[in-house]
C-alpha cells in the first residue's frame, strides 16, 4: 500500500484529503507544519508528499533538499495557489515531481499521484538495469588501458595476482590510484561478486576502531544502543580493503593479525564466533620498513599482509600516459559540470606533461574538474588551470635554465685556467675526460 504523508495547515481540508486518499487505497498521515512533517520523515519514508506551498514558519519547497538527501526515490507534489506557480515550477527544477494549483478536484489529485507512482516504479526498474550494467562494466573495464612501461607493469602484477587469495600490500604515494588498484585486483579475481569494503585506517578514531572493524552487540558498551555488523563481517566472501594500515595502533595490530591468522572474529560484547573468507589488501604510503625497525609496526602482521607487494607509481613516473589520464578526468568532469570541453591546447597539453604533479592522480583530477568550471570555450587553455600548476612548470624551467647556464660558466673557466686543455680541465672539475666532452657538446661550446 503507497505510503502518502499530507503537509497542510488547513485543517479541514487537510482532512478530507485524507479520507479521499485513504478510500482509495493509500496508506495516509498528516501534518500541519514543516516542524510536525520534519519529525515524521525523520521516523519514516514516504513514496508521495503532497505539501502547500505556503505554510506556517516556511514553505513546502524548503523540504526538498532534505527529502532528496535521505529518500531520492520519495516524490514531491506541491499544492499551490495561483500567486504560487512560479515557486512550484522552480521548486521542480530542484526535484519535485510536479504541482497542482487549488482548487483541484479529487480525480485531478489522483492522476497526479498515480503518474507519481508509475514514474517512480519506471526509474526504480531502470535504475536497476542501468546498476547491473554499472557493474558489469566496472568488473570488465578495471584500469585505462596505459601505454608507459610503469603502467604496463602494473597492469601484469594486478592480472597475476588477481586470481589468487594471496593478501596483497600496495605501497606508494599519496593519490597515485592504490583504492583503483585494489578495486581491480578484487574485480579480476573470484570474488568479484561479492562485496569490496574500503576502510580508511587513519581515519578511525582509536576509541571505536574494535567496534568499527568487528562489529558490536547492543548494550555492550555506552552508545551501544543497537547490534552493529563491522567491516570484517561486511565484507565476508569478497575483499577488504585497508588504506593506510600504517597508521592503525599497535594494540589493533594485534586485534588485526588475530583475526586474519584465525580467520574468525567475535563482535564486541558477543561470545559467538564468525567465520571468515575474506581476502586482505592493504595499502600505505609510509615505509613500513622504517616502522618495523622503529618497533611502531609488527613484523608478524607486515609479512601476513605483504604475501604480494605492488607498488603504485607515482604520476611523474608515468609521464607517457599524463595525456591519457587528462583525458579520462576532461570526460569525468564534463559529466559532472554539464560542460562540454572538447580538447586541450598544444600549450596546456605541455603544462600537464611538464609539470610533477606532487599529488599525483587525485590532484590532477581536481585541476582538470577546476579547469573545466574555468574553461568558455570548447578548447582548455592555459589560464584555466590553476596558478601553482603553471607556476610551478614555469619556475622549474627557469631553475633547469640557472643550472645550465651555472655548469656553462664552470666549464668555461676550468677551460680558461688550464689554457684549453681538456685533460686538465677535467681534473679541475672532477670528471672524466669522456664527461667533459659530452657536455661541451651538450652546452655546444666552440673550444
Amino acid at each position: 500500500m503507497p505510503k502518502i504523508l499530507i503537509i497542510e495547515d488547513d485543517t479541514a481540508f487537510c482532512q478530507m484529503l485524507q479520507k479521499f486518499l485513504t478510500k482509495n487505497g493509500f496508506a495516509v498521515s498528516i501534518s500541519y507544519s514543516i516542524k510536525d512533517a520534519e519529525e515524521l520523515l525523520a521516523s519514516s519514508t514516504f513514496d508521495i508528499i503532497l505539501s502547500d506551498v505556503r505554510l506556517p514558519k516556511g514553505n513546502g519547497v524548503t523540504l526538498l533538499p532534505q527529502v532528496k538527501r535521505n529518500s531520492p526515490k520519495t516524490q514531491v507534489i506541491l499544492m499551490t495557489g495561483y500567486a504560487e506557480v512560479k515557486t512550484a515550477v522552480n521548486a521542480i527544477k530542484k526535484g519535485a515531481f510536479d504541482y497542482i494549483s487549488k482548487p483541484f478536484t479529487p480525480e485531478n489529485i489522483l492522476s497526479v499521484i498515480n503518474e507519481a507512482l508509475n514514474t517512480k516504479a519506471s526509474e526504480a526498474n531502470v535504475a536497476t538495469e542501468n546498476s547491473k550494467s554499472a557493474v558489469k562494466e566496472k568488473k570488465t573495464s578495471n584500469f585505462l588501458k596505459c601505454q608507459g612501461e610503469k603502467s604496463k607493469k602494473l597492469q601484469q602484477y594486478v592480472e597475476l595476482v588477481a586470481p589468487t587469495n594471496m593478501s596483497v600490500l600496495l605501497t606508494g604515494e599519496s593519490g597515485t590510484g592504490k583504492e583503483v588498484t585494489a578495486r581491480s585486483i578484487h574485480w579480476a579475481s573470484k570474488r568479484s561478486d561479492q562485496p569490496f569494503v574500503a576502510v580508511d585506517c587513519g581515519a578511525i578514531p582509536k576509541e571505536i576502531a574494535t567496534s568499527e572493524f568487528f562489529g558490536h552487540v547492543k548494550g555492550s558498551f555506552t552508545g551501544a544502543i543497537d547490534n552493529k555488523q563491522g567491516h570484517f563481517e561486511a565484507a565476508n566472501g569478497g575483499t577488504l580493503f585497508l588504506d593506510e594500515v600504517g597508521n592503525l595502533s599497535y594494540e589493533h595490530q594485534v586485534q588485526l593479525l588475530r583475526a586474519i591468522q584465525e580467520r574468525k572474529i567475535k563482535r564486541v560484547g558477543s561470545t559467538k564466533e564468525i567465520e571468515l573468507d575474506i581476502r586482505i589488501i592493504a595499502a600505505t604510503n609510509e615505509n613500513l620498513s622504517q616502522a618495523l625497525e622503529d618497533g611502531s609496526f609488527r613484523e608478524d602482521l607486515y609479512h601476513r599482509l605483504n604475501e604480494f607487494s605492488i607498488e603504485v607509481p607515482s604520476l611523474r613516473d608515468r609521464r607517457e600516459d599524463i595525456l591519457l589520464f587528462a583525458d579520462y578526468f576532461l570526460v569525468e568532469a564534463n559529466s559532472e559540470l554539464n560542460k562540454n570541453i572538447i580538447e586541450f591546447s598544444d600549450e596546456t597539453k605541455r603544462i600537464l606533461q611538464e609539470y610533477n604533479w606532487p599529488g599525483n592522480l587525485r590532484e590532477m583530477k581536481n585541476v582538470i574538474k577546476r579547469a573545466v568550471l574555468f574553461s568558455d570555450t570548447g578548447t582548455m587553455f592555459p589560464n584555466a588551470l590553476a596558478d601553482k600548476v603553471v607556476k610551478g612548470v614555469n619556475n622549474a624551467n627557469e631553475e633547469k635554465f640557472s643550472k645550465s647556464d651555472y655548469e656553462k660558466e664552470r666549464i668555461l673557466s676550468a677551460l680558461k685556467e688550464a689554457n684549453f686543455n681538456k685533460s686538465k680541465a677535467a681534473k679541475l672539475l672532477q670528471i672524466t675526460r669522456k664527461t667533459l666532452y659530452n657536455k661541451i657538446n651538450q652546452h655546444q661550446l666552440n673550444v
